[in-house]
């Protein structure tokens, strides 16, 4: 399918300008498929949402978001607002036979993030949810050796994801701090990591969790202390469908952490490393190696790690976060068309809520939980 589609963007903060980024690029960079067409964009005011149109290249723009999903020209519409907005968004789009991407986490209920995987079945439309370091080609990499057996059978998986924007105790209170978007580090932070586990081995059976507030309370805009309502730090032991063991770690205020997933994968006859913060390469060790020349291997991200061809025709120079919203696009794109496509869909998506729902159960109930499905 060659042609257009339309595009319609609610939210233009961060992730929303990943997408508006993704939209823009994703024709040039595959060159297949149809050519996005901006057309629509929202904000909670009439003068940001003008401003951040002509910014962005969306010919029209909104303070009602639900008059962007009313545009007959917009086919699909990115949701890139806070947490709490999105299972509302989602579902009156899809009620108007919009194709959807989301930014996760789904929501912050569980009914909500159910009524919305409902709403897509009904609706006969794609939706998908921001999962882009799926997308990551040493990632896709990650999975092919472990389809050829190159570590054995999987045992054990560690993970970890830090980041220290929350790290300061006198940073200022803010959304990301009300028990209104969700548990804290879980379902903002844990979700990533579920992803990754979800395409690389399949789902979670039952899981052990603990969360903590590293700091009881924050200093607000308008003077005065308010306290946190949500866990910046998680802890987790899980047991996977396949009977392998691991452990889950999270933390929103690692001092020193920028960006990091931290994956170790150890299997009957080697291991797998991989960290976020390197996302262009990837370590293996493989206990077939004579001794005397057994330790770590780098492979670096190159051209025959699919996608990264299209983007770079020389080894090791390095992808981007940005460029991984760009494959993203694509693959929603092709979903669209009735092409393969490696998404995370509303369904799978509803799975991984599960797990995370199941894991803030555990914590209150002090032992091992099923995750139900």
């Amino acid at each position: 399918m060659n042609g257009t589609i339309g595009v319609g963007l609610i939210g233009t903060g961060y992730m929303g300008k990943c997408h508006a980024l993704a939209w823009n690029s994703v024709k040039a960079v595959f060159g297949d498929g149809p050519k996005p067409r901006l057309v629509h964009l929202a904000e909670v005011s009439s003068d940001l949402a003008a401003r951040r149109a002509e910014e962005f290249g969306f010919a029209r723009a909104t303070s009602d978001w639900r008059a962007l999903i009313a545009d007959p020209e917009v086919e699909v519409v990115s949701i890139t607002t806070p947490n709490a907005f999105h299972a509302e968004m989602a579902i009156a789009a899809l009620e108007a036979g919009k194709h959807v991407w989301c930014e996760k986490p789904m929501a912050t209920a569980f009914a909500d993030a159910e009524r919305m995987a409902q709403a897509a079945r009904v609706s006969g439309r794609i939706a998908i949810l921001g999962y882009n370091y799926i997308q990551n080609p040493m990632i896709r990499h990650v999975g092919g050796l472990l389809e050829e057996g190159a570590i054995g059978t999987v045992n054990h998986i560690r993970v970890e994801m830090d980041e220290d924007f929350m790290a300061d105790p006198q940073a200022l209170f803010y959304w990301k701090s009300e028990v209104s978007s969700g548990y804290g580090a879980l379902d903002d932070f844990a979700v990533h990591p579920l992803s990754l586990l979800r395409v690389l081995f399949g789902g979670v059976r039952r899981v052990f969790a603990h969360m903590s507030k590293p700091y009881a309370d924050r200093p607000t805009r308008e003077g005065g202390r308010r306290a946190v309502e949500t866990y910046d730090v998680a802890s987790v032991l899980f047991e996977l469908e396949n009977g392998a063991s691991g452990v889950l770690c999270v933390n929103r205020s690692a001092w020193g952490r920028k960006g990091r997933i931290a994956l170790q994968i150890f299997g009957s006859t080697g291991s797998i490393v991989y960290d976020q913060e390197r996302m262009n390469e990837v370590q293996l060790y493989t206990s077939a190696d004579r001794p005397t020349e057994q330790g770590y291997r780098t492979i670096l991200a190159a051209p025959h790690h699919a996608p990264y061809d299209r983007f770079i025709p020389a080894p090791g120079h390095g992808l981007g976060f940005n460029d991984l919203k760009i494959v993203e696009a694509h693959e929603l794109l092709n979903a669209i068309t009735g092409q393969p496509a490696r998404v995370i869909d509303f369904a799978q998506g509803l799975e991984i809520e599960r797990t995370v729902h199941a894991m803030a159960r555990s914590h209150g109930e002090g032992g091992w939980v099923e995750v139900e499905g």
